[in-house]
């Protein structure tokens, strides 16, 4: 009887402290309240800026300096006409096209290069691969602005200035430096499926197309994501490359815009984010998946 008594006592307290512990407190009320506050202090003070640029892009006036404080004085959908029909002196429809195609070949080759150099350096073992990512490290340390006079010098060489295809080489040439989450995904990949396939007489490049890209889906679109990204809102590589204003990306056009097209500078700045935005809502899952799974180090 002492034992059960013991027993329920025990039982009982523990219940208690549960309660307890369930209860809201004022210490932590205090905790939700200062935290849920902090986070809606940093929530407004980076969606402010994008509120800012959605309203002024419904300017009517559009110029920066009819503003009545930080907002327009008036609102119109007339600057997103005038975006793509005022074609004469600042094409954006031109612009917007250069931009996609520089963004889809850049990661439809640049994505195949760093699967393939990911899945060599991690399926594959030769003297110079420990070397080799060291090397990659490092370079990967220093930003990539300090080699952009032997880039426009190599450029000119090849006669690829004012040319698409030169900034599409440049971006895909550079995707493979950042192969590290990729080849920590397909260290996850067993051996032993590797080995069974060899045994039933799969050549290396049948196991890659059959087991190892099936299985690598998500890392693949991460992969296309992070590689269509870059070139669609870079703007260092095409101001150096790109002379003629015909064959100028959206990040280049609209720095070109007087300070009265700003109203056209932010309707142009908000539609070019329209595209990156459906394309991360559609393809979120995949891009979670492939980089927790490519969270593993050797």
């Amino acid at each position: 009887m002492s034992t059960l008594s013991k027993a329920d006592k025990l039982i009982n307290k523990s219940i208690k402290r549960k309660r307890v512990g369930g209860r809201l407190t004022f210490k932590r009320f205090c905790e939700y309240f200062f935290t849920y506050l902090a986070l809606m202090i940093i929530a407004a003070i980076f969606a402010f800026p994008v509120l800012w640029l959605v309203l002024a892009s419904f300017s009517e006036s559009g110029s920066m300096y009819t503003f009545k404080g930080f907002f327009p004085s008036s609102y119109s959908v007339v600057t997103f006409v005038k975006l793509f029909t005022d074609t004469q002196m600042y094409d954006y429809p031109r612009w917007f096209g250069n931009t996609l195609i520089i963004a889809v070949c850049s990661a439809l080759l640049g994505g195949l290069l760093v699967i393939l150099t990911a899945y060599v350096m991690s399926r594959f073992r030769f003297p110079a691969r420990k070397g080799i990512m060291k090397i990659t490290m490092v370079l990967g340390m220093f930003p990539s602005f300090m080699a952009m006079t032997a880039v426009y010098l190599l450029m000119t060489q090849f006669e690829l200035i004012n040319k698409l295809w030169g900034l599409v080489l440049i971006y895909a040439s550079g995707a493979p430096m950042g192969y590290l989450t990729q080849k920590g995904f397909f260290d996850t990949i067993p051996n032993s499926m590797y080995e069974a396939a060899r045994i039933d007489g799969a050549s290396n490049f049948k196991v890659f197309i059959r087991i190892t890209l099936p299985i690598a889906m998500p890392m693949i679109v991460y992969t296309l994501i992070t590689s269509f990204t870059w070139p669609w809102s870079d703007f260092i590589l095409p101001k150096l490359l790109l002379k003629n204003k015909d064959m100028y990306t959206v990040a280049v056009g609209l720095m070109s815009l007087g300070d009265t097209e700003f109203a056209r500078f932010a309707a142009g700045s908000v539609f070019i984010a329209v595209p990156i935005i459906i394309l991360y809502f559609c393809l979120v899952k995949y891009m979670v998946n492939g980089l927790t799974a490519g969270a593993v180090k050797e």
